[in-house]
């Protein structure tokens, strides 16, 4: 059993494995369930759930680089910053740019699969809030990818640039990540909202 927790990868297989199994023991006690799988409705579903689970690591690590690394450098001694800066932080910003991207495009596809990826983009009455979530995941996504990711290059030093620069590259990626912890707020609420009559 120790095993499976010491790898990541047996870990996240055991974790699908316990999904399957509830999903079949409760088809069988409740019905439903897996019998549907195929239709339209359940692979809804499942891009439902991968948006939500991408959402959660995005946000996630937002929350992480901003409540708990980023307020925690300057009290680690410079002698074990490139533990952070060399190992931690280039494999948090990969799950971070690739999980932003995902969350996107699972949640495009669930708004064309239940018809209503054209009314929230216009910002139709009734799609309103899922539209105005959408828009504020678009701006934290570019931010992620077109400014935090660049800049962050240069702070970690996989690009090569002056001191002045570098500075000037963190102070660019730092702001653009508090931009994007400031609209996660209201943009969970509008993803929240739109089904649950909040807005």
């Amino acid at each position: 059993m120790g095993a499976i927790f010491q790898s990541l990868g047996r870990t996240i297989i055991a974790g699908l494995v316990v999904l399957v199994v509830i999903i079949i023991v409760a088809s069988g006690v409740y019905g439903g369930g897996a019998a549907n799988a195929g239709d339209h409705a359940w692979w809804t579903f499942v891009f439902r759930w991968l948006h939500v689970m991408s959402g959660v690591m995005w946000i996630g690590l937002l929350w992480y680089f901003n409540f708990v690394q980023t307020p925690s450098m300057p009290k680690i001694p410079d002698e074990q910053k490139p533990a952070i800066t060399k190992v931690i932080a280039p494999e948090a910003l990969f799950w971070f740019r690739w999980s932003a991207l995902a969350t996107v495009i699972t949640g495009l596809i669930v708004g064309g699969m239940n018809g209503y990826l054209v009314q929230a983009l216009t910002l139709t009455k009734g799609f309103h809030a899922i539209g105005i979530g959408v828009y504020l995941a678009l701006i934290m996504a570019f931010n992620v990818w077109f400014i935090i990711w660049p800049n962050q290059k240069k702070v970690l030093g996989m690009v090569q640039v002056s001191p002045e620069e570098k500075a000037a590259a963190a102070k660019r990626a730092g702001m653009a990540s508090r931009i994007n912890t400031m609209l996660s707020i209201p943009m969970l609420f509008c993803m929240v909202a739109q089904s649950h009559g909040g807005l």
